[in-house]
């Protein structure tokens, strides 16, 4: 018998979809996904989910749910970790428990813990995902590396040029590239002229060295790689101004936001914010007047 196993988009798939898409295909494991975002998704999401969560993760719900009935065994990974001494979201670690009590499946749920920044016990995680899978350990292996491979050579973030404008895109990668969540917020831009650049474009040690005069290390990696790509384009005067999407009663973007806005001061800033009842019209409305802001600001 074939197992098929189901993957669902959103969150960090975003980031990690190579990589992802790579490993499964490699193991000639039979999988479904379940990947653009639409109203009949977010509806299922926000019905299984709880109501403090955020945005992406009612997404995740519903795409998790969208696959339910139809594989053997779901892909829920729990990332601990991306970078050494830097952490994401708890949500993020605890999120099998919330799917899975959300969309009321308990069984082959496949949520070994990953810690990104420590391969030894990456490639440990996905062979025990070989293993219950049926898959014998030295082609989970080859199928491992051939995915960081490719992940490697992935060309990673959006650097738009010959637009009139440019603009430091922030947030989080789930936010960015779910055209459904942000309500095509890039080709919005684009219709003003107005190009953008992603913090995948800016070289980690320029992230690094833009974060060194806080009286200590921040300990969010969304935040390091926003508040720093963000400074550092605005200081090199590679960028016009910012416009930063962001989750509805997110932790970590309040405070990347606030303490972003604080150190390019005098500088065109736009703060979009999203939920499940965020309406297009007056995101519209607001893109319109920054383009505005941007044009006179060129101007005079």
């Amino acid at each position: 018998m074939e197992i098929k196993v189901g993957i669902p988009g959103g969150l960090l798939y975003y980031r990690y979809d190579t990589f992802i898409n790579t490993f499964f295909d490699e193991l000639e494991i039979d999988t479904v996904y379940s990947l653009e975002t639409t109203k009949k998704i977010l509806d299922m999401g926000v019905n299984c989910c709880v109501n403090e969560a955020c945005l992406p993760m009612k997404i995740f719900h519903g795409h998790a749910l969208n696959l339910k009935n139809q594989c053997d065994f779901l892909f829920i990974p729990r990332i601990m970790r991306c970078e050494k001494n830097e952490f994401i979201c708890p949500k993020f670690c605890g999120l099998p428990e919330m799917v899975m009590s959300g969309i009321k499946r308990y069984d082959n749920v496949i949520s070994y813990p990953i810690k990104m920044n420590r391969p030894y016990d990456l490639i440990n995680h996905f062979i025990k995902i070989g293993k219950s899978l049926n898959v014998k350990e030295y082609k989970t292996i080859s199928a491992f590396q051939k995915a960081v491979k490719k992940h490697n050579e992935k060309k990673k973030g959006i650097h738009d040029i010959g637009y009139k404008h440019n603009v430091f895109l922030g947030g989080h990668p789930y936010n960015i590239y779910d055209s459904y969540a942000n309500m095509n917020l890039i080709d919005k831009l684009h219709s003003y002229g107005i190009g953008v650049i992603t913090e995948e474009c800016v070289d980690y040690k320029d992230k690094e060295e833009e974060t060194k005069g806080f009286i200590k290390k921040p300990y969010w990696v969304f935040f390091k790689n926003n508040y720093g790509a963000g400074k550092y384009l605005a200081d090199h005067g590679q960028i016009d101004g910012i416009v930063y999407i962001s989750s509805f009663s997110c932790g970590i973007d309040s405070i990347s936001v606030e303490i972003l806005k604080n150190n390019v001061d005098h500088f065109p800033f736009l703060v979009i914010k999203v939920d499940e009842h965020t309406g297009e019209a007056g995101i519209d409305t607001r893109i319109e007047a920054f383009a505005d802001m941007l044009e006179r600001r060129r101007l005079h």
